[in-house]
């Protein structure tokens, strides 16, 4: 299966079956089209086929699909305060006014401005800004409006917290926690994210506890920051990710390698030396 843009923000959708196969799809969508010119659609024959073609695909009616389209715009085009083309990702450039119309399409405001009781037969629009660098010339961030962590963001919260993120606690991760709770702004990220156990993301929840970042820069102990926990006394605990594994082990054979070359250098008096690499 293959698409390509076509004039007049159109697409090309093209399958490649066996001779079987693509002539029952298209005998299929023959009759369909003649089915609906019998019972007096006025349609034209080849667009009936297309929207059956799209409705037998999709399950429901042209023009109503559950899928996300990425429509980049500027926010000047979207409040018509400027033209600039927009961008549908996986196929190209659109005119201003046409992204514009297919929003509003979607939102389907009455003239009053109320949103009218089949909007969610429709769709939706979400919006979620794209920040660039100074020159525009390059993408940088964008804002995430995800309540839960995405897998592979939960993956790397993982490798670094290794354990739960609680003081003294140690127990295996289960949930990754937001440090500052969704509800009063945190974003879902990795910097405001933490690996707990369930029994210590609940507790958090109860009146008098909370959690936050206290230091971002790294420690000489390895980890990278401090989370500080409060408790419902007022007494504060500062968590430190452990040291990767990798570092550990190195650390470990570094601790080895100094003490072969002390022993080298005590015994650099003596003729024949030897070091005895067994573990101890």
């Amino acid at each position: 299966m293959t698409i390509r843009p076509a004039p007049d923000t159109m697409a090309y959708l093209t399958g490649l079956l066996p001779v079987k196969d693509g002539v029952a799809v298209y005998a299929a969508l023959d009759a369909a089209a003649k089915a609906a010119i019998a019972a007096g659609d006025t349609r034209g024959r080849g667009q009936i086929m297309a929207d059956t073609l799209v409705e037998r695909v999709t399950g429901i009616a042209s023009g109503a699909h559950p899928i996300e389209i990425s429509l980049i715009m500027t926010d000047r085009a979207l409040l018509a305060e400027g033209d600039e083309p927009a961008h549908v990702h996986g196929y190209g450039s659109v005119l201003a006014e046409v992204a514009r119309r297919w929003i509003l399409a979607v939102l389907d405001r009455d003239d009053d401005g109320g949103r009218r009781a089949r909007r969610h037969k429709r769709g939706r629009v979400w919006l979620r800004r794209l920040f660039t660098s100074p020159d525009g010339r390059d993408l940088v961030a964008m804002d995430s409006r995800r309540r839960t962590f995405p897998r592979m963001m939960r993956r790397l919260i993982e490798f670094r917290d290794q354990v739960c993120a609680t003081p003294y606690c140690d127990a295996q991760i289960r949930h990754i926690d937001h440090i500052t709770p969704v509800r009063e702004g945190g974003a879902t990220s990795y910097a405001n994210g933490r690996g707990t156990c369930a029994r210590c993301n609940y507790a958090k929840e109860a009146p008098g506890w909370s959690a936050s970042v206290t230091d971002s820069t790294r420690q000489p102990s390895g980890g990278d920051r401090v989370v500080t926990l409060q408790t419902p006394t007022g007494r504060l605990y500062p968590s430190r990710p452990p040291p990767p594994q990798l570092d550990q082990a190195s650390q470990s054979a570094s601790k080895l390698d100094r003490l072969i070359s002390q022993v080298l250098q005590s015994s650099s008096s003596h003729r024949h030396v030897t070091v005895d690499k067994r573990p101890y």
